[in-house]
């Protein structure tokens, strides 16, 4: 029972651990060993790192590109932690905003997309921008 235990465990290290005080965050390389496991989820992983580095906000911390390595037993992705919640929302893609239920995604066929960009190229100028929020 104590190797089924440990099977189910995982250590999280970090590395390049960088204060990037001009977007406010601080960002490193996370390595993660999980022997008999399959993977780690990212709740999981970001629990034990708001534990360690002693983050107030745990929506503050951004996990993403975790990669497998082959054989399995180590998995190495990227963290960003950031000072405030408004800095991460200014600065952090949109689309990991939504993958960390932060914002929610536009919905539009494809077809819409194509045609709101064809209309603005008959554009100049302001009138573009117009053109592009949809007005």
């Amino acid at each position: 029972s104590f190797e089924r235990l440990f099977c189910m465990s995982f250590t999280v290290r970090t590395r390049k651990m960088m204060n990037n005080a001009v977007i406010g965050r601080r960002q490193a390389i996370v390595d993660i060993h999980h022997p008999g496991m399959a993977n780690v989820s990212r709740e999981e992983i970001k629990q034990k790192l708001v534990a360690t580095f002693k983050i107030k906000d745990a929506e503050c911390c951004i996990l993403h590109g975790f990669r497998t390595q082959f054989g399995g037993n180590k998995s190495t992705g990227f963290c960003l932690i950031y000072n405030k919640r408004e800095e991460m929302m200014k600065f952090e893609p949109k689309f990991r905003l939504v993958r960390a239920g932060l914002e929610t995604k536009v919905e539009s066929s494809r077809q819409q997309r194509h045609q709101r960009k064809n209309r603005a190229k008959k554009v100049r100028c302001t009138k573009k921008e117009a053109v592009l929020q949809g007005k």
